[in-house]
């Protein structure tokens, strides 16, 4: 694969050609803002930020898009976005960049090609000796960037009307103790700084996982206590998807999940979309809705999701946090499904469980 910087406008259009099938044609989002008469989706941010696009046999099967504070200084919606200002109060903006629109084509998921890119992407930040490396994901990808080294630090998480729910991370360029750690692979392409390592003292004050409990980022027995504890709160008298199975092999089935804490408004499910990960909403409320139209709310111990586990089918309806603390246990889709193929008693248990719930779903009428 030939990665490159897209600098001339052709390259720039192809570019944006392929994003809009991406994020229009497959994701359903940005209908809005993009051009469908040219079928471009482009946005302001592309103007002053760097576009790379990863080609293969002459098509594109790759792009990215980075904003780096050393070209100038970051616009507002980003530092808003991602929650930056108390990073940009203590450190120098260009030691700093947003990696945003990631975007890998059907053809070539599953193979070499998203790391890649982002080892492209990290060579540029160790030249340039940049600290941190800000991005997002929809809550069913965490697992992924986690697994690579990047860390939640904010107390919110990002909701918008074309994007949806997204979690800010950012990956900490230098610190290689911590990547080592966690066995990230990323850890082959850094340079090591050695004791000339820029690895802020300050940083467990800036990584606040106010957002997020991850079973990645805590030690397992505060976030078992944590899991545990919520359903202690739960209706007894209501099916439970844990019932009848043994502790241990819960937390097998909690393997690579995570805690999300969520605000009123939150847009946490958007119809259309292709994550097939399914949660139980811990505490608070969520609209299940059909445009303005409020379908259901549904509470603590409720499943959300488990129609497109089950079909993997798309989302068949949005849905909103109704209230501020509203938390939900986001399952890893894929610890799920192989628990299911490999053990069939888990497998009976849990389904059965799942069944019962969304039959109790059926029968209140939401």
């Amino acid at each position: 694969m030939d990665i490159l910087f897209a600098e001339t406008e052709a390259d720039r259009q192809a570019l944006f050609r392929h994003r809009y099938e991406i994020y229009i044609g497959e994701m359903r989002r940005y209908r809005k803002v993009a051009d469908h008469a040219a079928r471009i989706f482009r946005e302001p941010d592309d103007e002053i930020s760097r576009l790379s696009i990863g080609r293969i046999d002459g098509e594109i099967a790759a792009s990215m898009r980075w904003t780096w504070g050393g070209d100038g200084p970051f616009p507002e919606r980003i530092i808003e976005q991602y929650r930056m200002q108390p990073f940009l109060d203590r450190y120098p903006a260009e030691h700093m960049i947003v990696g945003e629109r990631f975007t890998v084509a059907k053809p070539f998921r599953g193979g070499e090609v998203l790391f890649r890119m982002f080892e492209h992407y990290l060579r540029f930040a160790n030249e340039h000796r940049i600290q941190f490396l800000f991005g997002d994901c929809e809550p069913h990808l965490l697992n992924l960037y986690l697994g690579l080294g990047f860390r939640t630090y904010s107390t919110r998480n990002i909701s918008t009307p074309e994007a949806g729910y997204l979690i800010p991370m950012v990956l900490v360029a230098e610190d290689l103790d911590y990547l080592r750690s966690i066995g990230s692979p990323v850890v082959e392409v850094l340079t090591d700084f050695g004791a000339e390592a820029r690895v802020p003292a300050d940083l467990a004050d800036l990584l606040d996982h106010g957002a997020i409990t991850s079973q990645r980022l805590v030690p397992r027995d505060r976030y078992w206590r944590e899991v545990r504890d919520a359903f202690a709160f739960i209706d007894r008298t209501r099916p439970q998807i844990f019932d009848g199975i043994e502790e241990e092999r819960v937390y097998a089935l909690l393997e690579k999940s995570n805690v999300i804490e969520c605000r009123a408004g939150d847009h946490l499910l958007k119809k259309g979309n292709v994550a097939q990960n399914m949660y139980v909403i811990l505490d608070g409320a969520v609209e299940v809705r059909d445009g303005d139209r409020i379908l259901s709310v549904l509470g603590p111990g409720d499943l959300l999701g488990e129609f497109a586990f089950l079909m993997r089918a798309p989302r068949s309806a949005d849905v909103f946090a109704a209230s501020d603390g509203t938390r939900l246990l986001s399952f890893s889709e894929s610890t799920l499904r192989q628990a299911i193929d490999r053990d069939p008693d888990i497998a009976a248990r849990m389904l059965l469980n799942v069944s019962r719930l969304l039959c109790e779903k059926i029968l209140a009428g939401n």
